[in-house]
């Protein structure tokens, strides 16, 4: 088969590499094309692969071999759903391949407002610990976990892994769902609640009509002054300009929740069985 990688550096680097993917056939693989070049780049193509490339009527409109996308995702709105299912393409996404390690990277957050290790850190490489006058100097304030309510927005796969963790430190566990679920350890409340009473806010539900700038100015009122705010969802789940307002100390990282090591190469490994399937005759995380 002819398969071509049409954003290959948002997935691969040294260490995960596309090498299984070359396994399957006769595989071109460009860094990260510009929209305008896709149409020609993969015009000879029965299989894409890819992560956020548009894929649209435009973008496909010379590939007449393609049988099948394939995407380095879960998310797949930038493929044009009716257009492949007009034309008999198949388009396959990756669910669930970034639960555990969206999870930690939730409580690599918290964890840093809570302890203060890059502070603390660099107050030693500064040279200030052994000028202190105490061993152990107070300088930025520690807080337990332990006792903390934390409130969950959206009890889906990464939500209930974000639970799990939040109950082996001892928190309490409330949440907020547009349907009911049991999960051991949670509280469902309704919103308003949530943001009441909790003093982390974690967001893990999709972007939406329902959840598109959820939480705006009036939201983040009705939180406690001290609470943090964690967002590993979209960034459309709030008003970033009304957080900025009332939010001098943030932390931002890039998209890199998903990229752990192993996280990516269990992508890859579902891409590649995705392909397999596909040509087995099965519909293994078939969207079209």
């Amino acid at each position: 088969m002819k398969i071509v990688i049409t954003d290959a550096q948002t997935v691969f680097d040294e260490i995960v590499t596309a090498a299984p993917i070359y396994e399957l056939g006769e595989t071109k693989e460009f860094g990260l094309l510009k929209y305008d070049d896709v149409a020609e780049s993969i015009k000879d193509a029965e299989v894409i692969l890819c992560n956020k490339t548009v894929l649209d009527k435009n973008s496909l409109r010379l590939a007449k071999n393609l049988k099948y996308i394939g995407l380095f995702a879960t998310g797949y709105n930038n493929i044009d759903i009716e257009y492949c299912r007009e034309n008999g393409i198949a388009v396959c996404n990756a669910g669930s391949y970034s639960t555990n390690a969206v999870a930690q990277h939730t409580f690599a957050l918290i964890l840093e407002h809570f302890n203060n290790t890059a502070k603390y850190g660099k107050y030693v490489s500064d040279g200030k610990w052994k000028r202190s006058k105490t061993f152990s100097p107070f300088v930025y304030p520690l807080n337990e976990l332990a006792g903390k309510t934390i409130g969950i927005v959206g009890l889906g796969s990464i939500g209930t892994a974000v639970a799990k963790i939040a109950n082996a430190f001892e928190m309490k566990v409330i949440a907020y769902n547009r349907s009911q679920k049991n999960v051991e350890g949670v509280t469902q409340t309704d919103l308003d609640t949530l943001l009441r009473e909790s003093d982390i806010v974690t967001v893990h539900c999709p972007l939406n009509d329902d959840s598109q700038n959820m939480f705006d100015k009036a939201a983040f009122e009705k939180m406690k002054s001290s609470a943090l705010f964690v967002n590993t969802a979209r960034g459309g789940v709030m008003v970033e300009q009304d957080l900025y307002m009332d939010a001098p100390n943030c932390i931002i990282t890039p998209h890199i929740a998903w990229a752990p090591v192993e996280t990516r190469q269990r992508l890859i490994d579902i891409v590649v069985e995705n392909i397999k399937s596909f040509y087995r005759g099965e519909r293994l995380n078939r969207v079209v």
